[in-house]
């Protein structure tokens, strides 16, 4: 796979914005691998919950199919959890 400079850069601006992430929120990382090792299975749901400062909520959830979990492997297999 080559990649071409901008590329590079995307990537290294990704880890550098992971890795302030990690060190703000250090919990979230242990939930990611908590629930990756023992939740993430087909027919699970993932429900998502966003309050803005001003009190609006926005909600969402999908059920994992079989392409998801294939997805979720990849993204595991490159250390992305």
């Amino acid at each position: 796979m080559n990649m071409n400079f901008n590329q590079l850069a995307l990537l290294q601006q990704l880890r550098s914005g992971m890795g302030r992430f990690r060190a703000n929120h250090p919990k979230f990382p242990m939930f990611l691998k908590a629930v990756s090792q023992d939740a993430l299975k087909e027919g699970s749901v993932i429900e998502i919950n966003i309050t803005t400062p001003e009190g609006k909520n926005y909600c969402s959830n999908v059920r994992l199919k079989a392409d998801d979990m294939e997805f979720i492997e990849a993204l595991k297999n490159m250390g992305v959890h």
